[in-house]
């Protein structure tokens, strides 16, 4: 079924030559294809082996029609994938590569959310009880913002208010913060947006 999706599937184990391992078979038939022998994969194999690789080990190399190799650092063994399904060891000190490169190689981007922001405003003369209602409005509807509040003793005391998160929530409680600012009367001064750093 996931073949036919766009998920990104892992498969662990199963890809060996005993007669236990059904995972090259398995997914040949879900992909509706038959084994093939991969000239690659199969040289890889007799590279490693010599004629040790016959009669069983070669069959590692029977792979489903169009696999692609996921490359072993380990013991040189190919994985390999199917679309965006991809069959490794279950060991996990083979698997564990192979999981990095195809991750490193076919999705350099998977990792890498969103980066955060930060907005901030500065109230003056307001004592920073006074906000604790929209401070707590905010962190009930929405989860995903930090919110801080920094108060400033001067002359004239001061507190810096701020948002951080994901640039579409912070937006949406950004909006609503300031809505609430002023429906309450509170002068404010807004700072611009910036990319946040550091964790909290």
């Amino acid at each position: 079924r996931t073949l036919a999706t766009p998920d990104l599937v892992f498969c662990f184990g199963g890809i060996g030559a005993t007669p236990d391992d059904h995972t090259r078979q398995c997914a040949a038939r879900a992909a509706g294809t038959a084994l093939r022998r991969h000239s690659e994969a199969a040289a890889l194999i007799e590279r490693r082996y010599g004629e040790a690789a016959y009669p069983y080990r070669i069959r590692m190399a029977d792979l489903p029609e169009r696999a692609r190799l996921i490359p072993n650092p380990v013991n040189q063994i190919a994985g390999f994938s199917l679309g965006d399904h991809h069959f490794v060891p279950g060991f996990p000190q083979m698997a564990w590569p192979m999981v990095e490169w195809v991750l490193e190689t076919r999705y350099p981007t998977l990792g890498h959310s969103i980066k955060p922001v930060l907005r901030t405003l500065t109230i003056e003369n307001v004592p920073e009880s006074a906000l604790i209602p929209v401070m707590e409005q905010l962190l009930a509807q929405y989860p995903g913002v930090k919110i801080s509040s920094l108060p400033h003793m001067a002359a004239r005391p001061w507190i810096e208010l701020g948002l951080r998160g994901e640039p579409q929530l912070v937006g949406a409680s950004w909006a609503a913060l300031i809505r609430w600012l002023d429906q309450a009367g509170i002068d404010y001064t807004t700072g611009d947006v910036l990319e946040a750093t550091g964790g909290g």
